[in-house]
């Protein structure tokens, strides 16, 4: 006879959209204009939490080639509702494809130059 201990079961999370701001800079093949030195994309990502968000864009970023340098958070919709911002229906449309799709998705690039 055995006693089995049982495993609590972890509870799981729900998958949230945080509004990120990624600072690139260059790399060959990167896909940015000529002069370009960098750029920022602000990007909505799903994730339990932000850091798994961060996570996953970073590692997809690498995987298109870019190469990111610096990774800026403004929350979730709610957090961002509480700020004061003003977020538009397209702006909640690609938030919530993010969720859908449990995905990243990058909604504006501004290209630095000199």
């Amino acid at each position: 006879m055995t006693d089995e201990i049982e495993k609590p079961k972890k509870e799981k999370r729900p998958q949230q959209v945080f509004t990120l701001v990624v600072e690139v800079g260059r790399k060959p093949g990167d896909g940015l204009p000529d002069k370009a030195t960098g750029a920022a994309l602000m990007i909505y990502a799903s994730g339990v939490d932000e850091e798994e968000a961060v996570r996953e864009t970073v590692a997809i970023l690498k995987q298109a080639d870019l190469a990111p340098l610096d990774v800026s958070g403004y929350g979730t919709l709610d957090d961002r509702l509480k700020a004061g911002d003003e977020i538009d229906d397209e702006e909640r449309g690609l938030m919530q494809r993010a969720l859908d799709e449990n995905s990243v998705v990058v909604a504006q690039m501004t290209p630095f130059f000199d």
